[in-house]
């Protein structure tokens, strides 16, 4: 019994040891895969939440301490503002640093390029705009030798350190923007959304800026003609004499600059955000199509745009001169203002209206492949629009509600409408220009065309392989390749023949398709032309003082004083970034067509 008892117990006492070494075994496997999936898979996954929140957070601190700079007796100064630009600015170019001498120092094999991103026109155009942020940080500093008794050292650092910014960014944009980054991801991450909102928030401070001195110019308006009794905002001018004679020059003309830097810097943001989301990514196989812009087909469109450019000058030049005339004179500068958009409005919703005909009348696909720089310039179009549109929407409450009845009254309801409109059509114009699927290319058609028949005494058809002005570049030695299609021709007692010209029967129909594509083509070409340079005309207008907004008084009675302004604080930026990035859009559908 107690024999029989033991040997069952011991036979019990095995089993349980044999049944816990597989629990065991399967619990350090668990613990091994949740550490591998800790360690490998968790930056790739969660990594872009956590920098992403580092970035908005940075952008906050920094909005608030521009916030409390506008308040005066506030112990936040402009310095400490500068400073932390400052600090922003030098740890960027800290991490680009780090991120060349790391890139040139890997022995690996060439990294992955997104073709997509950071076009050489757009990276040119940066440039451009760079280069004229160079010269303004030039005149903020021969403003701050002018004052350097009475500013703070930071005043005079902040324009050296972001003149060096500058030039580094826009090598990094040249040579680096298009890397695909595979290795140390999580750091890069944050190095590059670090960049991201160090720009974003050199772009508030310049919206912030040029607000305050469109307030003020505003504010001082009224008072020359008598609407404003109270004392204006001073300038921030220091509180000392300037010691050369070029303070009030440099001091003028940086508000001219304003507009290039402040889309310098927003830009900038946005390419940089594009190789932020292509961290980690893997890139498919991409032809870069490179469009050669043919201008021989361009006439309507460049003629009527460069007449559209014309006029927004003159307009411009009128405005500015006579908006603090008399009232009467300042109500026939608006309705002026309202009547070119009234005019200059029609003309695109109708471009845009035929250019959509003409999309729908082809029925080609859309091409819904993955592409962070199409996807990004399609929530750009969209989210920019909204600035636009509430300023819109306000103006067209004002004017219904108003008791006033001035001589504009009625034209900035029509104007206010026909912006909605405008923008409603070129968007859609441009996002199904970026999303559609090319049917056939120039080049293909030239291929096609290339093609080389051979006639045998059937009168049969058949390919032939090419044999002079067309190289199969699949062989290494050509004249083998020449010498075998000759003996393989003498042996089948064949002539082939490499026409120039096919017959017409065999590329009649290639050709009627042809030319109605080419037809469409130059249609669509010259559109977007029209729409490129209206789109610069009408960022021109805001850009450099022509904003009846705040001149007309009508949202001023309904909204006040202080609401509007907030309101123009806010969507007057976002309405100057749309423009700007309609125009980079539709250069991209001109080059695309």
């Amino acid at each position: 019994m107690v024999e029989h008892g033991g040997l069952d117990i011991t036979c019990l006492n095995r089993n349980c040891h044999n049944s816990a070494a597989p629990t065991l075994g399967k619990e350090k496997k668990i613990f091994r895969n949740f550490k591998t999936s800790f360690t490998n898979d968790y930056p790739q996954k969660n990594a872009e939440i956590i920098s992403g929140q580092y970035g908005v957070n940075l952008l906050l601190v920094g909005v608030s301490l521009m916030f409390s700079l506008s308040h005066r007796g506030s112990s936040v100064k402009e310095e400490h503002l500068l400073s932390f630009l400052i600090t922003l600015m030098v740890l960027q170019l800290m991490w680009m640093l780090w991120y060349v001498i790391r890139k040139d120092s890997q022995n690996s094999p060439v990294l992955e390029k997104d073709v997509q991103a950071g076009t050489s026109w757009l990276r040119g155009g940066l440039t451009l705009l760079a280069l004229i942020s160079l010269i303004m940080d030039a005149f903020r500093i021969g403003h701050f030798v002018g004052y350097k008794a009475c500013l703070s050292a930071a005043v005079g650092v902040y324009p050296v350190i972001h003149a060096v910014h500058t030039i580094s960014q826009v090598h990094f944009l040249w040579f680096h923007i298009k890397d695909v980054i595979k290795t140390s991801e999580t750091f890069e991450r944050f190095g590059v959304i670090h960049a991201v909102f160090t720009n974003l928030l050199l772009w508030c401070n310049g919206v912030m800026s040029e607000a305050e001195h469109f307030l003020n110019e505003h504010k001082r308006r009224l008072s020359s003609l008598g609407y404003v009794n109270g004392t204006l905002d001073k300038d921030d001018d220091p509180q000392c004499n300037c010691t050369t004679n070029a303070c009030s020059t440099f001091s003028n003309t940086l508000y001219y600059l304003f507009p290039f830097n402040i889309e310098y810097h927003i830009f900038v943001s946005v390419m940089l955000f594009v190789m932020w989301k292509n961290i980690g990514r893997t890139i498919d196989y991409q032809r870069n199509h490179k469009g050669v812009i043919r201008t021989t087909d361009l006439v309507i469109g460049p003629i009527l745009g460069l007449i559209a450019f014309a006029s927004t000058i003159a307009v411009l030049v009128i405005y500015i001169m006579h908006i603090e005339d008399s009232v009467e004179t300042r109500e026939l500068a608006i309705a002026m203002f309202y009547w070119y958009g009234i005019v200059m409005l029609i003309f695109m919703c109708a471009a845009g209206s035929i250019g959509l005909l003409i999309f729908r009348s082809d029925n080609l696909p859309l091409d819904y492949s993955k592409n962070p720089s199409r996807k990004l310039d399609t929530d750009l179009l969209f989210g920019s629009s909204i600035g636009s549109w509430l300023i819109s929407w306000c103006s067209i409450i004002a004017v219904i509600s108003a008791e006033s009845f001035p001589k504009y009254r009625w034209t900035n309801f029509t104007y206010s409408l026909l912006v909605i409109l405008e923008k409603y059509i070129q968007n859609l114009f441009i996002i199904e220009s970026l999303y559609r699927k090319q049917s056939v290319s120039e080049k293909d058609q030239t291929e096609t065309r290339a093609e080389v028949l051979s006639v045998t005494g059937s009168s049969n058809l058949s390919l032939a392989p090419p044999y002079n002005g067309i190289i199969n570049r699949a062989f290494e030695d050509q004249d083998k390749v020449c010498a075998s299609l000759e003996n393989d021709q003498e042996g089948n007692r064949q002539v082939y023949s490499y026409p120039r010209r096919l017959p017409e029967v065999s590329i009649s129909a290639p050709k009627r398709r042809s030319a109605k594509l080419n037809k469409r083509r130059k249609a669509l070409k010259n559109i977007a032309v029209f729409l490129f340079l209206c789109n610069i005309s009408l960022w021109i207008l805001p850009a450099f003082g022509c904003r009846p907004q705040y001149d007309n008084g009508l949202e001023e009675e309904t909204f006040g004083v202080t609401t509007w302004t907030t309101i123009l604080n806010f969507a007057m930026p976002m309405s100057l970034f749309y423009r700007m990035h309609s125009v980079a859009s539709l250069f991209e559908v001109l080059r695309k067509v």
